[in-house]
Formats: C-alpha cells, structure tokens, sequence
C-alpha cells in the first residue's frame, strides 16, 4: 500500500500535519463501516497510511521507497565518519548518564532532537533538489542521511527512561 495514494496526496516529503488529516478525515469518512458500509480493511489502510505519513522518517522512507530508492535492509551505508563520532557519543551518554542523572539526560535528549531535526532538514532539502527521474546516486545519498537518522532516533529512544533494551526495535 502506497500511503500517499491511500490519502490521495502528493508524493512529496514536505507535507503538514493539517493536510495530512483532512485527507485521512475525508478518506476514513467514506470507507468506515457504520457510516458508508465500507469494509474495516480500508479503514485500517487509511489509519496505517496517517500514522506512516505523520511521522517524517517514515514519510521519508514511504518515499524513497517510491521514488524506487534503496531500501534500509539493502543499504545499510552511513556519512563518512558518521558510526565513530555516534561511537564515541554514546561513550559520553554512558558516562554523563552514570554521573549527571536526570540532567544529564535531558541534556543529551536535547542534543539528540536538535540532530534529528537537522536530519529531517537535510532529508527535506535532498527530496526537494531532485529533478524528474532522480538518479540512483541521489536516492542513494538519501538513503545514506536516512540511516544516519534513524542512528539518532534509537539513542532518543534509548534516552527514554522507561526504555526496555529487551523489547525489539
């Protein structure tokens, strides 16, 4: 299931919470069982396409995957130099954790949405400079940002102090 054509939305990373909704509002509304006899099935792939399309990394990912892009299963490249400095990062979480406690979480909390942002930043802006036909080498360099996002969305993850390292991820 393509979630922008569920919703029937543009196939572009830059979309708003609002517009996002209103598609989901006048799609749900036309499928839901008790008010247009519609089968359940429908409203769950509209629900399924919200959520994907509301978050930006799963949007991100939703389009790569239709622009025909790698998937992250296979391409699992990262920025040069991107793993060391996450490395040693998460040294520095370890030991601020260890010692500075709540603060010291929330401080690396802070750090690590400000980088998510940026990922999201540099993601929107990739999107946005690709021509008709976007070269394998441009999806692949969104692949790339891509992963390295998704590096920052564990540590955030990980941060959470209800966190559970036994569940999957």
């Amino acid at each position: 299931m393509d979630p922008f054509d569920a919703l029937g939305l543009p196939a572009r990373f830059e979309l708003d919470e609002g517009t996002i909704r209103r598609a989901y509002l006048a799609r749900v509304g036309a499928v839901h069982p008790d008010a247009a006899g519609g089968e359940g099935a429908e409203a769950s792939n509209l629900n399924e396409a919200r959520a994907t399309l509301s978050d930006p990394e799963q949007r991100a990912n939703a389009l790569l995957d239709r622009l025909g892009g790698p998937s992250k299963e296979a391409d699992r490249s990262l920025p040069d130099g991107f793993l060391a400095r996450m490395m040693a990062v998460r040294e520095e979480v370890e030991a601020d954790l260890a010692s500075g406690g709540a603060e010291a979480r929330a401080r690396w909390e802070a750090w690590a949405v400000e980088q998510r942002r940026e990922h999201e930043r540099r993601v929107g802006a990739m999107f946005a400079g690709l021509a008709d036909g976007a070269s394998a080498d441009a999806l692949r360099a969104i692949r790339t940002e891509l992963n390295a996002w998704r590096y920052v969305e564990r540590l955030i993850e990980q941060l959470d102090p209800q966190y559970d390292a036994t569940r999957e991820a």
